[in-house]
């Protein structure tokens, strides 16, 4: 296992702030500072520089930081493996699983309680966000998996597919749009449009779809942004727009009448989910336990 100083060092590497790691680490600023001193003297080198407010890693820095990445790697699957030899229920280790809000609330409960079933002395972690702060929070080690519904070309990062999904356009059953039962592309430029935040999949996947037909968002007549699923559809249950939700979370309500979907011939809105890992981190042995637990378990619709 890793030291206390090599620990102190990781986190406050990781977070570039010495109260942060503190924080973390469950130790007081002086005693970080500390610890990160007595690995500076030992190797007579210096690990981090101030530049004003904020601070930076050495080049000595980096490549310590570099080396306990794989370090702590190597000691995530050993403190696994180890302990797996005793069957899965006495398996030891920790997984943060970072989710965009349609798996976050309707996918990944269910996955979550079979792992824990299988894996009890596992500690699990759930972050929900949209996408663009879930894979802020990988690239910034807060989490060890990601869940999201695109794909950043970012080079760090690699990506499995997990499942599809759909998003429909939807509105209260007392909104003049419910009689109508079908609009146009072409008229989502004037009647009112619910729509989600900037960075969220479900507008992403939206703008993608309305591409080929040369529409923008900014050409939609966008009356509210909210942010996240609940909100939007609770915020459609009393009022007229309408709005773009993932098919699995207005399922019942569609069944019992309070929303009606809305059809717009030739606009369907289909996306895939991922599951996103650091690269480096593909043989991350709690990692590939969960994704192969989730595929399995997993019916597409």
């Amino acid at each position: 296992m890793l030291s206390v100083s090599y620990e102190a060092f990781y986190e406050t590497a990781r977070l570039l702030s010495f109260s942060k790691a503190a924080e973390v680490l469950y130790m007081t600023q002086p005693s970080v500072s500390k610890h990160i001193r007595l690995l500076e003297n030992q190797f007579n080198l210096s690990f981090f520089e101030r530049k004003g407010s904020t601070v930076q890693l050495t080049a000595a820095g980096k490549i310590l930081f570099d080396h306990l990445k794989q370090a702590k790697e190597l000691q995530r699957n050993m403190q696994f493996n180890l302990s797996s030899l005793y069957g899965r229920q006495q398996a030891k280790g920790s997984l943060v699983v970072g989710a965009s809000t349609t798996v976050a609330l309707y996918v990944i409960p269910g996955i979550l309680s079979s792992f824990h079933q299988q894996y009890p002395h596992i500690q699990l972690r759930l972050l929900n966000s949209n996408s663009e702060n879930i894979l802020r929070a990988l690239l910034e080690q807060e989490i060890d998996l990601g869940i999201t519904e695109s794909r950043n070309k970012h080079t760090t990062v690699q990506y499995k597919f997990f499942m599809k999904d759909e998003v429909i356009p939807v509105c209260h059953h007392k909104s003049p749009l419910a009689k109508k039962k079908r609009v146009t592309v072409e008229e989502l430029k004037n009647i009112p449009v619910a729509l989600r935040e900037r960075g969220s999949g479900t507008l992403a996947a939206v703008a993608e779809a309305l591409a080929p037909f040369n529409i923008s968002i900014q050409d939609i007549n966008n009356r509210i942004i909210l942010g996240g699923t609940e909100a939007l559809k609770n915020f459609l249950m009393s009022d007229t727009c309408l709005g773009f939700l993932p098919q699995r979370s207005v399922e019942h309500l569609i069944s019992t009448g309070e929303l009606v979907r809305i059809d717009i011939p030739g606009l369907r809105i289909q996306r895939s989910f991922f599951f996103m890992q650091r690269q480096g981190t593909n043989n991350d042995q709690i990692n590939n336990t969960f994704i192969k637990l989730a595929k399995k378990q997993y019916n597409p619709r």
